[in-house]
């Protein structure tokens, strides 16, 4: 049996993307002793993978460099697959390891939404934050021909990124209407930085083609892609590639606050104003709570941090700093609905669960998540539903209501190390 390992600390934080590096520094200031538990082996979460080779006075940069200064305990690589009585139970290369902790911080950031279309499981067809993920980890695409597709300012970031390490954008497709663009432009306009961000990205954009009302309806390819078939407009045509980047909206990665019984609303989790979630003593920060950007994860961070160190003057002096970047997440919500058009993509015999091989034919033939799970094995292959599940609930609008430990696949000596009073009974 592997080792394990214990650990105990005032404040506990899951997840060391910017809101949780933020949450923990705002506790720490307190003199708690705080433990920063996060499955990558460096902090910085997607949105900053790679900073440490970033500018020295970019945001990232301050932020990383604070954390590597502070006295927190930076928990690396390692993933939390199991939640109860105030414990945490999380699983790293050589060990199991059990968490104690007074408060307790999630911020377990969000993962991308994956729309199922024929090809979409063709090598080089991914994620768009998945294709950034990658280069940043060392894949070379200079000279790549790359379209990005999908919805949202995502795409955006992705192109301006993959263009920089010296990728062909052929194309960004983008389903929202021109129109909504449009007035999503001018109100990001009043929103604090934003106005210098859209003019940054428009020149680092420049002579791209950014086409409305497109979305990829198929890929091609033999062992790999080879061109992707859109539709624009109404009229479709078919573009050569090496990469397709996709980007469907951004999921919240709620498993683990739903296991620590932490109350939902409109899928995301529900918080009051110090950002605690409905159990006492738990909070939650990021995108988890709401998609809305890089500055409303650092500002909720702080706030969760601080109220979970009982500094609720110092929260409070920061609610209208977070109240004015929520409007994004407003302003998001309306300007990049999915389309019904989408739904639509997918053949009988198109995967919509990869994992078990479970096609969008047979998952016709039920009336909810559960009766798909029971029959096919939908969900249940070693993503844990993560991929298959939110497509589910798009194309079917299925109810996805189950979540049980382990939250990930995990060896069956780190499921031995939780305790047998964690263990829930059927």
């Amino acid at each position: 049996m592997d080792s394990v390992k214990h650990l105990r600390f005032d404040v506990a934080v899951v997840g060391a993307g910017p809101a949780g590096i933020a949450a923990a520094l705002a506790a720490a200031d307190s003199g708690k002793t705080v433990g920063l538990i996060d499955d990558n082996p460096a902090a910085g979460g997607q949105i900053w993978r790679g900073a440490q080779n970033v500018q020295r006075h970019s945001v990232s940069a301050v932020w990383l460099e604070r954390l590597n200064k502070s006295a927190i305990q930076l928990v690396r690589g390692a993933r939390v697959f199991h939640a109860a009585d105030g414990e945490l139970a999380a699983e790293s290369d050589d060990s199991a390891i059990q968490i104690s902790y007074g408060k307790l911080i999630l911020a377990t950031g969000a993962r991308e939404l994956y729309l199922p279309f024929p090809g979409w499981t063709l090598p080089n067809v991914m994620g768009a934050g998945g294709l950034q993920a990658l280069v940043k980890s060392g894949l070379d695409i200079a000279g790549k021909r790359i379209v990005v597709a999908g919805t949202g300012p995502l795409l955006l970031a992705v192109a301006a990124y993959a263009r920089k390490c010296g990728a062909k954008v052929v194309g960004i497709c983008e389903q929202t209407t021109r129109p909504r663009m449009a007035r999503f432009g001018m109100k990001m306009m009043l929103v604090p930085g934003k106005a210098a961000e859209a003019l940054h990205f428009a020149y680092e954009l420049r002579g791209i083609p950014h086409w409305t009302d497109c979305w990829p309806v198929a890929a091609f390819g033999n062992r790999r892609l080879e061109s992707v078939r859109i539709s624009r407009q109404g009229q479709t045509s078919e573009i050569e590639c090496d990469y397709l980047a996709c980007g469907f909206h951004l999921i919240p990665n709620v498993e683990l606050p739903r296991m620590c019984g932490c109350q939902l609303k409109n899928g995301f989790v529900d918080v009051n104003e110090y950002q605690q979630t409905s159990v006492a003593g738990t909070y939650c920060a990021g995108e988890p709570t709401g998609i809305g950007g890089l500055e409303l994860a650092l500002v909720e961070g702080e706030i969760a941090g601080y109220a979970a160190t009982n500094w609720e003057d110092r929260a409070k002096h920061l609610f209208p700093k977070r109240a004015r970047y929520q409007t994004v997440v407003r302003i998001l919500k309306a300007a990049f609905p999915l389309r019904p058009e989408l739904k639509n993509l997918a053949r009988p015999d198109t995967l919509v669960c990869r994992c078990e091989d479970v096609s969008h034919e047979r998952l016709c033939e039920y009336t909810s998540w559960r009766a798909a799970k029971l029959h096919t094995r939908c969900g249940m292959g070693p993503c844990q539903g993560r991929v298959c599940a939110p497509a589910a609930e798009f194309l079917f609008g299925w109810q996805i209501d189950s979540v049980r430990p382990p939250l990930y696949p995990v060896r069956c000596s780190s499921l031995a190390a939780i305790p047998s009073h964690s263990v829930p009974r059927n």
